[in-house]
């Protein structure tokens, strides 16, 4: 009786783009460019396209098929939108709240200019100085509880923009490729944090014991969607500050922040 030979092990196939050796389970797509063909993980096809790119197997209705209407989506789909739409209003309030602020501080030093003078300048003990009045200690303690409660502000504006960074994260197609990816490796440590640059990019950070993604989303220009900023294989390559989970991704992919 002929023996059969038993093969235990599967081809090794390698992203194009990243270089990274797929895990069993992953299943590339194929892209064409410059008239070869390319295998590119699921994690790299937003560069791949951004790149010009073309998937093989979307031939010349690539641009049809991005242009055809989604499904009405799910009740939870619907709570979320609805969710997002009530946060929008609260960043609104909360804008309006500085700059209405920001303008009476304005007023209140044009017209009381001596009494902020007398806040910003060095206690002094010289002698035959007079203490402010009662009216003037008035002023001067409602002022310093107007800078307390403006100091609250940004923390607010922060978590209300990273809610909204994870909204468009979860608005495209990143998802699914972190579900994906997910199912071979398990489930993600996730970081969504504000860059402190003076930008309104906010990072969110997914990564696993094998690799991991930053992905950026800049507020300002939310059609633009997420992008790749960074990536890597070892977790120790990340800082500190992206290695505190604060959020989490479920079963499809889409990510949420963490109670608190």
């Amino acid at each position: 009786m002929a023996t059969r030979a038993i093969v235990t092990s599967h081809p090794v196939v390698a992203c194009d783009v990243c270089g990274r050796r797929l895990l069993r389970g992953e299943t590339p797509d194929v892209f064409v460019t410059g008239g070869h063909r390319r295998t590119v993980c699921e994690l790299c096809i937003p560069r791949a396209t951004a790149e010009g790119w073309r998937r093989e197997a979307d031939g010349h209705d690539l641009g049809l098929r991005r242009t055809r209407p989604r499904r009405a989506g799910s009740l939870l789909g619907r709570l979320r939108q609805l969710r997002e739409s009530q946060d929008a209003a609260a960043a609104g309030v909360a804008r309006s709240a500085r700059r209405r602020s920001a303008d009476e501080r304005e007023a209140l030093y044009e017209d009381d200019g001596d009494l902020y003078d007398f806040l910003e300048a060095p206690a002094e003990d010289e002698e035959g100085e007079q203490p402010p009045s009662h009216d003037q200690a008035v002023f001067i303690g409602a002022v310093r509880a107007e800078q307390e409660n403006l100091a609250e502000l940004p923390t607010a504006n922060e978590s209300l923009a990273v809610e909204r960074a994870l909204a468009v994260f979860n608005a495209g197609e990143t998802p699914q490729r972190v579900a994906g990816v997910s199912r071979s490796l398990g489930a993600p440590t996730v970081v969504a944090r504000e860059l402190q640059d003076g930008t309104t990019r906010v990072a969110i950070v997914v990564a696993w014991e094998l690799c991991w993604y930053r992905y950026e989303v800049d507020l300002a220009d939310e059609p633009a969607g997420v992008r790749v900023a960074a990536e890597g294989m070892e977790l120790e390559e990340l800082p500190a500050e992206d290695r505190l989970a604060n959020a989490a991704a479920d079963e499809r992919g889409e990510l949420a922040l963490l109670a608190v």
